[in-house]
């Protein structure tokens, strides 16, 4: 049964920003490994969209979400067409999802129910609910001693209106830390423009961090300083660290022209938020992830320029190959690595 759908407030209220020029692809982003247009898909249920990000557990499941509240596990070792089998349903809408501390249960950032501990018998417990401080649990990772540190996107707008939050472009969001042993739950940074993806480093003394609206990436210490380590040229979205002290980050576009010259006008983008979804700026039809290691350096990047697979916002290397989680796409899909 799905939970009610908060309402968004009708008016954004945007504020003058400097124009930015998308950079293009090039050097270490050149498309020149264009195998994400090759992926397996593994899909959804018939009907079913939106496994916006995927996690391999302990037990070798690949498991991710749908726009419905559910939960969907394939074997990791299953051939392309595969159809999953339900393994849980929140009633909001799975974004982020981790493995716990302990290996047996999942960490789900639910967008309408905030963050949800699931065991493998696929029952549901609410860790921090929707009410304050919680409003839209995206995206998690978690240490050694059971810390789930989240992002909380956006104080103002749910994610069915993700669009208003980037078009109002202000430091709507923050990080957050829950206690599963007290319950507690305390602010680690704010002041963060649609902070998505996160993952801890490997000495679990900092977080690398994405912002989407501001296409940043981030190094938050858990001490509070916060230093941008690069400016990229697609928009993130959820991260994954490798577990070498690097991250695969899912970038589902390249930057919109059209958005980034509408920063300076304030009143064009209040325009443009009450305009209807199909003629605001839209993403790019464009497969995009990137390798990066602990100080930004850009690694390896994976391109899909036909869009075949595209919207990416979840990826999650597991051996030798990398699965995909996508906003709007029909299931997650797996590509070799080499």
């Amino acid at each position: 049964m799905l939970i009610p759908r908060p309402r968004p407030p009708r008016l954004i209220r945007p504020v003058r920003e400097p124009a930015t020029v998308p950079p293009a692809l090039t050097g270490a982003w050149a498309p020149t490994d264009r195998r994400l247009d090759h992926v397996d898909l593994l899909p959804l249920p018939e009907g079913a969209v939106g496994p916006e990000d995927v996690v391999v557990d302990d037990a070798g499941r690949v498991i991710s979400g749908d726009e419905e509240g559910r939960l969907w596990w394939w074997p990791v070792d299953a051939p392309a067409g595969t159809r999953p089998r339900l393994l849980a349903e929140t009633g909001g809408r799975p974004l982020g999802i981790e493995v716990d501390s302990s290996g047996a249960a999942l960490v789900v950032c639910d967008a309408y129910r905030g963050v949800l501990r699931v065991t493998p018998d696929g029952a549901v417990h609410e860790l921090t609910g929707t009410a304050p401080p919680v409003h839209l649990a995206n995206n998690a990772t978690v240490a050694r001693d059971g810390t789930i540190y989240f992002t909380d996107s956006s104080d103002r707008f749910p994610v069915s209106h993700w669009k208003r939050d980037l078009l109002e472009h202000r430091p709507n969001g923050r990080v957050l830390a829950h206690h599963p042993d007290s319950g507690r739950t305390e602010v680690v940074a704010d002041g963060l423009y649609f902070p998505n993806g996160i993952a801890l480093t490997p000495d679990e003394s900092a977080v690398m961090l994405v912002e989407t609206s501001t296409h940043r990436l981030l190094r938050v210490e858990l001490g509070g300083d916060v230093r941008v380590l690069a400016d990229l040229p697609a928009y993130p979205d959820n991260l994954a660290a490798v577990g070498d002290g690097t991250y695969w980050i899912a970038l589902p576009s390249p930057r919109v022209p059209i958005a980034e010259r509408l920063l300076p006008h304030p009143r064009l983008r209040q325009l443009a938020a009450l305009l209807p979804d199909a003629v605001q700026p839209q993403p790019r039809r464009y497969g995009l992830v990137a390798l990066v290691d602990g100080d930004g350096t850009v690694l390896r990047t994976l391109h899909g320029p036909n869009g075949h697979y595209r919207m990416i916002t979840g990826v999650r290397q597991h051996g030798d190959h990398l699965w995909l989680g996508s906003l709007t796409g029909p299931g997650v899909a797996r590509v070799p690595l080499r």
